[in-house]
């Protein structure tokens, strides 16, 4: 007797998709052009200085927390969608995820050598390949692979809050991406010797996030909110509640309104942000949800904008690099060195809106988007 494989098919572009995933998707990549804009100008602190306050403590509360394990767990929840419009058994499944994670991965370094060494596909390509086998466990597997990554996924994302802290920086300016005085080449070098670095640190962070969302998938909790709207609402009231609670001493280290704190507290704020922030990616996700059974019942222009940018996520947020490198580097406008944190989030703001926009476009003429076309090619090539 033999045994057959079979082969995974890409998804119908005319297959029906549920409305919730695409909104938090395009809701999502607000939180993460909020989360990366600051991290191009060259002093955080120039500006209004309450402006200033007033946002660094908005995004480190509601922005800082739930943008990375936001897009961890719908990246997980939609592995599992992946799969199941694929028609693959389980062992083409494998090979689908570890395909298409792969190509990711070599997406990302191309999106670090030609613009910035602020990359998020290489890291989610790379725990693609890893966790292939996981949509197939069964949910003791899921929950327990979630529970033991969480605690060094907590150390080292407390590590990387906890030393500008304790160093008396900007969360920002540690993790800065601005363009100094050094020549491409230089740059080059430098992106492509912390690269490795941060995609195998940033792949550990991801994982609790991505394994939870696929343990999400198998219930459908976004696919059916209406069905699940008494528990989405109770996780999203708890989570965020959580999540805000867990930040705000890290906030007040980080806005100065908490000075000296002892050595102990400092690293009990660092450590406790980044545990929350897991359930503030997850109760934003429910809260769109939420949003998703009143707005599929009375479609608004803007909910079909969101999602049509929901659709097109990858696409998107590499335009988001662009526009920044355009309007912050000095081969752009150069404006990295007259904003401050206030400035960086309005420009995050607006380059959202113009990403709404073309999403729009690119809607009405039934474009995909041409990152997910490549990377459909690439993945379903035989």
């Amino acid at each position: 007797m033999t045994t057959t494989t079979v082969a995974p098919g890409p998804p119908r572009a005319t297959e029906e998709r549920a409305l919730a995933p695409d909104l938090a998707r395009g809701a999502m990549l607000l939180a993460i052009a909020l989360a990366h804009a600051p991290l191009y100008v060259t002093d955080v602190r120039r500006g209004p200085e309450a402006l200033n306050t007033i946002t660094d403590l908005f995004c480190f509360l509601f922005v800082n927390n739930h943008a990375r394990p936001m897009f961890a767990f719908l990246f997980g929840y939609a592995l599992v969608q992946l799969l199941g419009r694929s028609g693959a058994d389980e062992v083409g499944g494998r090979r689908l995820l570890r395909r298409r994670g792969r190509w990711l991965v070599a997406l990302g370094l191309a999106h670090v050598v030609l613009l910035v060494p602020l990359d998020i596909l290489a890291v989610y390509g790379l725990a693609s390949v890893v966790l292939a086998g996981l949509p197939r466990r069964g949910d003791r597997a899921l929950l327990w692979t979630a529970g033991l990554t969480l605690v060094p996924a907590t150390a080292v994302a407390g590590a990387g809050l906890w030393f500008p802290m304790s160093q008396g920086l900007p969360t920002y300016t540690a993790g800065s991406v601005a363009v100094a005085g050094e020549g491409f080449w230089a740059l080059l070098a430098d992106r492509l010797t912390a690269w490795p670095f941060g995609l195998v640190a940033g792949g550990l962070v991801v994982v609790p996030a991505i394994v939870l969302g696929m343990w999400a998938a198998r219930r459908r909790y976004l696919e059916e909110p209406a069905r699940h709207r008494r528990l989405l609402l109770r996780a999203a009231v708890a989570t965020t509640a959580v999540s805000v609670a867990g930040s705000l001493p890290a906030a007040l280290v980080q806005t100065g309104m908490w000075a000296e704190p002892s050595p102990a507290a400092l690293s009990a704020a660092a450590l406790v942000q980044p545990l929350t922030g897991y359930a503030g990616g997850i109760g934003l996700a429910a809260l769109v949800a939420l949003v998703a059974i009143r707005a599929q019942r009375r479609r608004s222009r803007l909910t079909t904008m969101v999602e049509a940018l929901g659709r097109r996520s990858m696409t998107m947020y590499l335009f988001q690099s662009v526009a920044f490198v355009a309007v912050f580097s000095p081969y752009g406008l150069g404006l990295q060195d007259h904003l401050g944190l206030a400035g960086a989030a309005l420009v995050a703001a607006m380059t959202w809106l113009v990403s709404l926009r073309l999403a729009d476009l690119m809607r009405r003429v039934g474009h995909r988007g041409p990152a997910e076309i490549l990377l459909r090619r690439l993945a379903y090539r035989s």
